[in-house]
């Protein structure tokens, strides 16, 4: 392999080539791919380092004739900032036809922008067409992106952030005044209680989103934990809601709320109804009533990764030749 024939994408060229629209248009059909079988993934595998410390690694392939590759990736706490952790690694791609490696790409900002993307997905999936208020609870870098994704699949009339730091909840608002409706929400339980769509975008261990607080009709995006463990919402929330996740196979193995639900006899496997790839597609049907609390767990998974990275190499290739 020649240097000349890798391209190297770092966090600067990721936000200039991996736009919101375009992300969430690639994992959408990611996703209806991976629901259809014709991606391949391995559950991602994890090396624990100590506290705080994680080395993932996540195959995939977007068909047994597209790109593949895969992201390793860092999982590490900030040591001066309790409860931050840190997304670092990154994303490797090949081409199809001679198996040869195409591009390197930042995993962190791919990572940052395609959550976001799959909760967007989701949400225009899921949450009532009449949504209007939007609570996001978190004021991590997800939050951020978020903030921009979600706006691009419901007109909100209210953004509320919540964050166990107020202080922290008041400086998102701040970079977001002029851009948004957006407001601290001093309270968990009354901003729950207004919201129609909620995103729990945190580290927590211990729920900050109880079931009994919310209303019919609400959607749930359950986004922040990604392996078994930490939780952030309750059982009763898993219970009352419609449960789909981004993958059965990943959420059987990984979802934790789900999880937590399920060995406390709450709840069983079926209660996973579908995959957001299968309601996309049509196959089975997402939110039944306006009443209905819907609830997305998302795992994140390589296809997304591939996929973005796919976008910015051929975006990069048809703006240089």
């Amino acid at each position: 392999m020649k240097r000349s024939e890798l391209a190297v994408f770092d966090a600067e060229d990721v936000r200039a080539l991996l736009d919101y629209p375009s992300c969430i248009a690639a994992v959408r059909e990611a996703m209806k791919a991976l629901s259809l079988g014709e991606t391949r993934q391995l559950l991602r595998t994890m090396i624990h380092m100590g506290e705080g410390r994680t080395f993932a690694q996540m195959p995939g392939a977007l068909s047994d004739r597209g790109m593949f590759g895969a992201k390793l990736i860092s999982v590490f706490a900030e040591p001066d900032n309790p409860g931050v952790r840190r997304h670092r690694g990154i994303v490797t791609l090949f081409e199809p036809l001679e198996g040869r490696p195409v591009c390197v790409a930042d995993a962190e900002e791919i990572t940052h922008i395609r959550t976001a993307a799959a909760t967007a997905v989701a949400t225009e999936a899921l949450a009532r067409e009449d949504a209007e208020v939007l609570l996001l609870m978190g004021t991590g870098g997800q939050v951020h992106s978020h903030l921009e994704a979600l706006p691009l699949v419901r007109r909100f009339e209210r953004v509320l952030i919540w964050g166990r730091d107020t202080a922290k909840a008041r400086e998102v608002v701040e970079a977001w005044q002029g851009r948004l409706p957006v407001e601290v929400a001093p309270d968990p339980r009354a901003a729950a209680g207004q919201a129609d769509v909620i995103c729990t975008l945190t580290g927590a261990r211990q729920p900050i989103l109880h079931g009994a607080w919310l209303r019919p009709g609400t959607h749930v995006n359950i986004v922040g934990s990604s392996g078994p463990g930490p939780v952030e919402v309750d059982s009763a929330l898993v219970l009352a809601s419609r449960f789909i996740a981004d993958s059965k196979a990943s959420a059987l193995d990984a979802a934790a709320e789900f999880l937590v639900a399920r060995d406390a006899g709450v709840v069983g496997d079926d209660h996973i109804v579908a995959e957001i790839g299968e309601v996309l597609l049509g196959h089975v049907p997402g939110r039944r009533s306006a009443d209905e609390i819907t609830a997305y767990k998302s795992l994140g998974h390589a296809v997304q990764d591939l996929a973005s990275a796919a976008h910015i190499y051929q975006t990069h290739k048809s703006r240089n030749g």
